[in-house]
Parts: C-alpha cells; sequence; structure tokens
C-alpha cells in the first residue's frame, strides 16, 4: 500500500461541527455521547466517521490519512471502532448487548473505542432501552455516535444523555463545486444534481452512481401529470401497481413532494429558486391552474405519507389516500 495514499476521511461543508469536535478533543472534552441529527443525505454518517478517525489518528496533523489507524478506520477493520450501518435492519437488543460487552474493555490500539450507530431511529425498543445503561455510565474511554434525521423520533431519554449537533444543508454552490472537483462531474450535470439535491451532497453523489436516476426522475413527472388527468378508479389501479415496490414508492412520493413544493412556490409569488428549475415551463403549466391553499395541503399530504411509510402503513393504502385528494385538471 502506498504511503503517500491518502486516507484521510474528509467532509464537505459543515466546518462548525468539525471545528466544535476537534476543539473539545483538544481541550480534553470529548463527548462521549453525540448525537448528529439533520435531514436524510446532509452528512451525518462522514462526520461520524471523520471524528472516529480523528479520535484515534496516530499522527501529528489529524487526521493524517496515512498512519494504520486511519488505514483501518477507512477500510472498516480498526478493533476499536464499531460501525453499526444497515440500511435495511434495524438494530437489534443481541446487537447492543454484544456491543456493550466490547466497551466495556480497554481500547487494543487506540485512544479511544468507539461506536458508531447510524439511522438509530430505526432501532428497536428494545435495543434504545438497552443503550441507556451505557450512555448513563460510559467508560472513560468510550464514545458513542448516533445519527438519526430527527430526535424527536428517538427516546428523550437518549437525546438528554447526548450533546446534539445539528447538520444544515449545504449551499449549493459548496455541492456544485465537490461534485465537479471531487467527483469530477461534467458541468451540465452537476449543476442539475446541485439544485436537485437541496443541500444533500450525499444523495447528489447517490444519485451519480445511480444510471437510472434520470430517467426515473423524469417518469414521476409524467407519472403526476397523467395522475392529475385521470379520475378516480384509475388512480386506484396506479396506486395498485406502484404500490407493490416499497422503494419505487419511497422515491416517487419523495420526487411528487418536492414538485409541489415548487409548485407552492410558484402559486405564492415566493422570489425563492424553485428545485426543479428544468422542468420550469411544466410547473407553471400546472401552477397557474391551482391556489397555494391547494399545493399547501399537498405538501403536507405527501409528507405525512413518507412518515407513514417509515412507521409500516399499508403502502397501498398509504398511497391511495394521497392520489385521491390529487386535484383533477383534465385539460393539462
Amino acid at each position: 500500500m502506498d504511503d503517500n495514499q491518502d486516507f484521510a476521511i474528509h467532509v464537505v461543508g459543515h466546518e462548525w461541527a468539525v471545528d466544535l469536535l476537534k476543539r473539545q478533543q483538544k481541550n480534553e472534552r470529548v463527548p462521549q455521547s453525540l448525537l448528529i441529527t439533520g435531514p436524510p443525505n446532509i452528512g451525518k454518517s462522514s462526520v461520524a466517521r471523520f471524528f472516529a478517525q480523528y479520535l484515534n489518528c496516530q499522527g501529528e496533523s489529524r487526521p493524517c490519512g496515512v498512519c494504520l489507524s486511519c488505514r483501518k478506520t477507512v477500510s472498516g477493520n480498526h478493533p476499536d471502532i464499531r460501525i453499526f450501518d444497515d440500511d435495511n435492519n434495524p438494530l437489534k437488543i443481541d446487537q447492543v448487548r454484544t456491543l456493550q460487552r466490547e466497551l466495556s474493555l480497554s481500547p487494543l490500539e487506540g485512544r479511544y473505542r468507539v461506536a458508531l450507530l447510524c439511522n438509530f431511529e430505526r432501532a428497536t425498543t428494545s435495543a434504545a432501552n438497552a443503550l441507556l445503561k451505557t450512555l448513563e455510565e460510559p467508560a472513560s474511554q468510550v464514545v458513542i455516535i448516533l445519527t438519526a434525521p430527527d430526535p424527536g423520533n428517538l427516546l428523550a431519554t437518549i437525546v438528554s444523555r447526548c450533546q446534539v449537533l445539528t447538520l444544515r444543508p449545504l449551499p449549493d454552490a459548496d455541492v456544485l463545486d465537490a461534485l465537479q472537483n471531487r467527483w469530477q462531474v461534467l458541468p451540465e450535470q452537476a449543476e442539475l444534481l446541485a439544485q436537485l439535491a437541496a443541500g444533500r451532497l450525499g444523495w447528489a453523489v447517490n444519485a451519480l452512481a445511480d444510471e437510472s436516476f434520470i430517467a426515473r426522475r423524469a417518469q414521476y413527472l409524467d407519472d403526476l401529470l397523467d395522475l392529475l388527468r385521470m379520475h378516480r378508479a384509475e388512480r386506484l389501479t396506479y396506486a395498485y401497481g406502484m404500490s407493490r415496490d416499497t422503494a419505487a414508492l419511497k422515491e416517487a412520493l419523495t420526487q411528487w413532494l418536492i414538485i409541489w413544493r415548487d409548485l407552492l412556490l410558484l402559486r405564492s409569488g415566493s422570489q425563492t429558486r424553485i428545485i426543479n428549475l428544468d422542468w420550469l415551463d411544466a410547473l407553471q403549466n400546472i401552477a397557474h391552474r391551482g391556489s397555494a391553499v391547494q399545493a399547501k395541503e399537498m405538501v403536507v399530504r405527501l409528507q405525512t405519507a413518507l412518515q407513514n411509510l417509515e412507521r409500516n402503513v399499508n403502502p397501498r393504502l398509504n398511497l391511495e389516500i394521497v392520489l385521491l385528494k390529487l386535484p383533477l385538471y383534465a385539460d393539462i
């Protein structure tokens, strides 16, 4: 392995959070229980992984990106850093109990034993309750980092035992710069992804890796235009087909939410720039047919539908409620 290769974990934006964590470590006030919150794909996991690497880096300028600790952190093989980041399965109580046994031991190679529990809002109730004891009485060499979109989705007793860092969306210019200079994205594609990302660099990078995303996005707009022309029976037929693929349903609801947010801005005369700038003509064609109140109601319904998916509400029923409340624009 080339000693000159950089294995430092880099964070784009969120300088205030990174600087705060560095100062706390320098002043020997490392937060032993840290909760990083913010919208999905905003950079929560990146900041958490950076801090884990920073704490155990063996170099003078941390994270150095060349020491053995930095390399092991990036490869996922550091014996003192445990990362739970499974999008498909919630954290379970047996995993927490195993982790607790590990955290009770002294670090093998680093200064700290670090546990990173991503998407902790998905943890089972028993797992969350089991973690409470460790959060209440952590060993001096232990740092536990949780990530979640909203602290309101966690047990209040867990939130109260953590230092909370709330990450904010990045400026579009920062996302654009990162896509062009770090991921070598061509200007036109980078500009589109930056405006769609709404400050979420992680979302833009994921979309970049998904070759069919742009085509699916266009299809969701076409579907919405068709649904606005459809009557009740046709909408229910669409709901039956779409609800059979939960991942596709979540993506469609998310795209429709962004569209209706743009329609709300257009209908209210706001000077805020819409996200789907490349669809401006089509959106203006829809916007002049309804009111701002109507658009706001659709935004709320779609937000609720996405929350219901996370709560395992029946997908078909969830989508039917949304579609039956769509306005009817037969002439668009």
